[in-house]
């Protein structure tokens, strides 16, 4: 379940709790409306605290080849003077 279906979660668990007049034989819609805010709640937590973990920083993955000839950029290609 993605962070979407959390959010929706918490919407259907609020309006069933603070926004409906319902009364259904043998089942209490406001304790479903709690129970559903925070299964989404638990569920954001658990979303963002895995995707804290996942935004790792990789190293370049080209190689860096340093030149073994390295020429004095000075003029003197001779070491006078440098």
């Amino acid at each position: 379940m993605g962070l979407g279906g959390c959010i929706i979660l918490i919407a259907v668990g609020a309006i069933l709790t603070f926004a409906t007049d319902w009364d259904m034989q043998g089942v209490n819609l406001d304790l479903v409306g709690v129970i559903f805010m925070i299964v989404g709640l638990i569920g954001v937590a658990t979303f963002s605290s895995i995707a804290r973990r996942r935004r790792v920083v990789m190293p370049p993955t080209t190689p860096v080849v340093e030149d073994p000839h390295h020429h004095n950029r000075s003029g003197y290609s001779d070491g006078y003077g440098a």
